[in-house]
């Protein structure tokens, strides 16, 4: 049911960033944009980008990462949420030697 996607350097990041689709367009109901585990490999980022119309949710799961908020540069471990509200940027970088991997909600404003 999931749907993979690989992508090298994503939104202007660097390194590679998996994006597993756990929910299709029809289960998400216009309501989300995505519901999705990502991972972000050793040394990568994905980039720097900005919301609107929606909000995005990570749920840390496990590796070690730096988050973008507007910014301000924060530590990222397993068992962390970041919210980023409309109208707001973020990135993240795995800074660990294992792959970070979150959870990621887009909720349709």
């Amino acid at each position: 049911m999931s749907m993979i996607n690989v992508f090298e350097n994503h939104l202007g990041g660097h390194g590679k960033v998996t994006v597993e689709r756990l929910l299709n367009e029809e289960q998400l109901n216009g309501k989300c944009g995505l519901f999705g585990k990502i991972t972000v490999e050793a040394g990568a980022s994905l980039g720097y980008h900005d919301h609107h119309g929606e909000t995005e949710t990570y749920y840390i799961l496990s590796g070690e990462g730096v988050y973008d908020d507007n910014g301000v540069k924060i530590p990222a471990k397993a068992g962390d949420v970041f919210f980023c509200g409309d109208g707001s940027g973020h990135s993240i970088e795995c800074i660990g030697s294992e792959p970070l991997v979150f959870m990621a909600l887009i909720i349709k404003g």
